[in-house]
């Protein structure tokens, strides 16, 4: 995306792209936009604590469960556990390390590209290279076969040296 100069220097200004705009107080070092009430949570199985809470912006409800997570976990449900933890987390680790459908898709553009690729070589052999020559067909070879046997061409170790001139056919 091509920006005029003064685009850039605005845009550097307020805090989008760039170092400035990763790297400033307003943003995690992840950068980019919030989405309210959800930040850009990257809780990865190599980098599980993420910088902010999944959920930055919460309702009365959220608010609520919040002040009674300061007191005794004993007295909190397995709901509500569950509940706060979707509030700092976007997804468990089992959710995290389940198996994705990706490879599917991967495999139908290889098989995409490998038949895209067939039907390409096709049209270049049916339209674009020219016939065979004379020479490569199997009337021709023989003829060739038959004419080096007459001319006894390599008699010693070559191919006369295999022909038995008496009875017309191969050594064995």
């Amino acid at each position: 995306m091509m920006l005029p100069k003064a685009a850039w220097s605005l845009m550097l200004r307020k805090g989008g792209r760039g170092r400035r705009g990763m790297h400033s107080s307003e943003g995690t070092a992840r950068g980019g936009g919030k989405t309210p009430p959800y930040t850009n949570c990257y809780a990865q199985r190599h980098y599980p604590m993420p910088e902010e809470p999944f959920c930055t912006e919460l309702n009365a409800e959220q608010q609520a469960l919040k002040e009674k997570e300061k007191g005794s976990w004993t007295l909190l449900t397995h709901a509500e556990k569950v509940a706060l933890y979707r509030l700092q987390f976007n997804e468990t680790f089992a959710e995290m390390n389940r198996r994705s459908n990706e490879w599917k898709t991967v495999m139908g553009y290889v098989f995409f590209f490998f038949g895209f690729a067939a039907l390409v070589i096709w049209w270049q052999r049916v339209y674009m290279f020219p016939p065979k020559p004379i020479t490569l067909t199997d009337e021709w070879k023989a003829k060739q076969l038959q004419r080096m046997l007459d001319m006894k061409v390599n008699p010693v170790q070559g191919l006369a040296s295999r022909w038995d001139y008496e009875k017309k056919q191969w050594k064995k």
